[in-house]
C-alpha cells in the first residue's frame, strides 16, 4: 500500500511537470523607436559590397546593407535598391578567384577579366587615369563609393575622380560638380547606417606608408560632424560604425617578416634578417632589420629577396642587404603602425563622440575585429578567426569581407540599433552565407 501511495505521489508529480512546462516566448518583430521605411547607408568599398579586390555584382547582392534592409523588411523596412551591376557586366570591375594551392601550400589567385562593366579609361592632368564604369540610373539606397575618404565628402570635383562614384551620377567626367554630402542627403530617408573614414587611415596603411597620407585628425572630426549633422538634420536616426585597427586584417598578417626570413633561410642559414626602409622620423627614412613590429603587405612578391639588384657597392641581393631594403611600399614598418594607429584612436573619438551626442547607436568594429583577430569568433555553429582564406571571414584581397563576413557585420550593427532604439530585428542566418569559393 505504502508502495502504491509512493507511485501515485510520483505521478502526479510527473502530471505537475509537464502542466507547468514553462513557455518559450520569442519577442515579435518590432521597430522600437526607429523608422526603417526608407533606410539608406552611407560609406565605401565595405559598404558597396567590395570584395576578392573589386566590385562585382555577387558581392553587391551580399553587402551588409542589403542583409540589413532583408532583415528590417518584418519591422516596417521598405524596398533597398542598389545600384547593381547588369548580369552580362556581372564581373563589374573584375575581381580574383582562387584557382588552387602551390605544392608549398600557397593560394594561387587569378584575375577574372570577362564581362565587365569598364567602359573605359580618362586620364586626368595632375591626377592620373580614371576607370569608368557602366553608368547606373535609379533609385539609390546604397551608396557605398570603394576608394572614397571622409576628407572626399564635400570636394565637388571628386565625382570626376573615382569611377565608382562617377558611374552613379548623371554627368560623365569631367563635368561633375556634386559633391558626395549632396548626393546622399537630396531625397529624403528616415534610417541611416555610416561606415566613412576607413579609408582616410587605410588608404596611407595600404601604399605601406609610401603612397598616401593619413587624414589630418582635427579635419576628420569637422567633416564627421558635418556629415551627422547633415544626416540627422531632417529626425532620421541612425548608426555608425568606428574604424577598424589596420593590424587586425590579414592583409598585414599574412606574409610576415619570420616566414619570409625562415623561407631565405632554408636556402641559406648564413642570413640573419631582412632589411627594409624604414621611417625614422618626419619624412626621413633609413635602412635597417626588420622586426615582426614591421607588417609587410599580402600582395609583396616574396620571389623578390635574394634577386641580384645592381648598385654603387656592387650586384647585392634584394632584401638582404642594407644597400638593397625592401621597398618602402611594401612595408608598414613598426613606426609607421603607430601614425596609423593613433589617427584610428583620433578618428574612432570623433565618431562615438559625435555619434552620442546625436543620440546614435555605435557598433564598435574595432573592438570586434580586434577581439576576433585575438580569440576568433563561434556564430551559429561556426567557427571563425582572421586568418587569410581558412578563416572564413576576409576576401581574397585580405581587406574586405565574404559573404559570411558581411552578414556577421550586418547581425553587429543590427545588435547596436535593437540595443538603442528598442527594436527587434531578428538576425540573419550567417550559415546561410558562404565563404571563400574553393576551386
Amino acid at each position: 500500500m505504502k508502495t502504491l501511495k509512493h507511485f501515485i505521489y510520483i505521478i502526479v508529480g510527473l502530471v505537475g511537470l509537464v502542466a507547468c512546462k514553462p513557455e518559450i516566448n520569442t519577442p515579435k518583430p518590432s521597430h522600437g523607436t526607429a523608422n526603417f521605411s526608407r533606410f539608406i547607408a552611407v560609406g565605401n568599398s565595405l559598404t558597396a559590397g567590395y570584395a576578392d579586390g573589386g566590385l562585382y555584382l555577387q558581392g553587391q547582392l551580399n553587402s551588409y546593407p542589403a542583409i540589413m534592409a532583408k532583415q528590417m523588411l518584418s519591422v516596417g523596412g521598405g524596398t533597398f535598391t542598389q545600384p547593381l551591376f547588369s548580369t552580362a557586366q556581372a564581373n563589374g570591375s573584375g575581381y580574383l578567384q582562387l584557382t588552387g594551392f602551390s605544392s608549398t601550400g600557397s593560394p594561387i589567385t587569378a584575375p577574372v577579366t570577362s564581362n565587365l562593366a569598364i567602359r573605359g579609361i580618362l586620364p586626368v592632368p595632375g591626377f592620373g587615369n580614371v576607370t569608368l564604369y557602366s553608368k547606373y540610373s535609379g533609385d539609390i539606397n546604397n551608396y557605398g563609393v570603394p576608394g572614397i575618404k571622409l576628407l572626399n565628402i564635400t570636394y565637388a570635383p571628386y565625382g570626376n575622380l573615382n569611377g565608382f562614384y562617377e558611374r552613379l551620377l548623371p554627368g560623365d567626367s569631367p563635368t561633375n560638380t556634386t559633391p558626395y554630402l549632396a548626393f546622399i542627403t537630396a531625397k529624403p530617408f528616415t534610417f541611416f547606417s555610416n561606415w566613412l573614414g576607413n579609408n582616410d587611415a587605410l588608404a596611407y596603411a595600404t601604399s605601406g606608408g609610401a603612397g598616401d597620407v593619413l587624414t589630418d585628425p582635427a579635419t576628420f572630426a569637422a567633416l564627421n560632424t558635418l556629415l551627422i549633422n547633415t544626416l540627422t538634420q531632417g529626425g532620421a536616426k541612425g548608426v555608425v560604425a568606428t574604424i577598424p585597427d589596420v593590424t587586425s586584417i590579414p592583409y598585414f598578417n599574412t606574409v610576415t617578416e619570420g616566414a619570409i626570413l625562415a623561407g631565405v633561410q632554408k636556402a641559406n642559414p648564413s642570413v640573419t634578417g631582412l632589411y627594409i626602409n624604414a621611417l625614422v622620423s618626419g619624412t626621413n627614412y633609413a635602412p635597417r632589420v626588420a622586426t615582426p613590429a614591421d607588417l609587410i603587405v599580402l600582395t609583396f612578391p616574396t620571389s623578390k629577396i635574394g634577386q641580384p639588384v645592381s648598385t654603387p657597392y656592387g650586384t647585392l641581393p634584394y632584401g638582404l642587404t642594407p644597400y638593397t631594403p625592401i621597398d618602402n611600399q611594401y612595408v608598414l614598418d613598426a613606426n609607421e603602425v603607430t601614425l596609423t594607429e593613433n589617427a584610428v584612436t583620433a578618428f574612432n573619438s570623433s565618431i562615438t563622440s559625435t555619434a552620442n551626442a546625436k543620440g546614435l547607436a555605435v557598433f564598435d568594429a574595432y573592438t570586434f575585429l580586434k577581439n576576433i583577430k585575438s580569440n576568433g569568433l563561434v556564430t551559429n555553429g561556426i567557427s571563425l578567426n582572421s586568418n587569410y582564406i581558412s578563416g572564413g571571414l576576409f576576401s581574397l584581397d585580405g581587406v574586405h569581407l565574404t559573404p559570411r563576413g558581411y552578414a556577421i557585420v550586418a547581425n553587429e550593427f543590427i545588435k547596436a540599433i535593437n540595443s538603442k532604439y528598442g527594436s527587434n530585428i531578428p538576425l540573419a542566418d550567417v550559415a546561410a552565407y558562404g565563404g571563400i569559393k574553393f576551386p
